[in-house]
């Protein structure tokens, strides 16, 4: 499996990346070094390894909730840009 250069191209397109046509043919070249590495990796017997999520074993470090002294809300609100009643305005990002 090769990618080739009109495949590297349309991948640039997708992510809205621009390059110049030795960096896509660059590209193209490692992408095809990394499949090519892949298919190695392949062809290694892994029947006897077991399925693991990461190299050392991790887990989650969680902390107690607490609770604490915070900042008054008149405080929070006073440095508001915008405000309305006890609350803080914000602009609308979704549409």
């Amino acid at each position: 499996m090769a990618v080739t250069i009109e495949e590297v191209k349309k991948i640039a397109k997708l992510a809205k990346l621009e390059f110049k046509e030795e960096e896509i043919e660059k590209f193209t070249q490692q992408m095809n070094d990394i499949l090519n590495y892949m298919e190695q990796l392949s062809e290694i017997n892994t029947d006897d390894v077991e399925p693991l999520y990461h190299v050392i074993e991790v887990g989650n470090v969680l902390r107690n909730d607490e609770v604490k002294q915070s900042f008054p809300k008149e405080v929070i609100l006073k440095n508001a840009p915008v405000k309305e009643k006890d609350f803080i305005l914000v602009p609308k990002v979704i549409e």
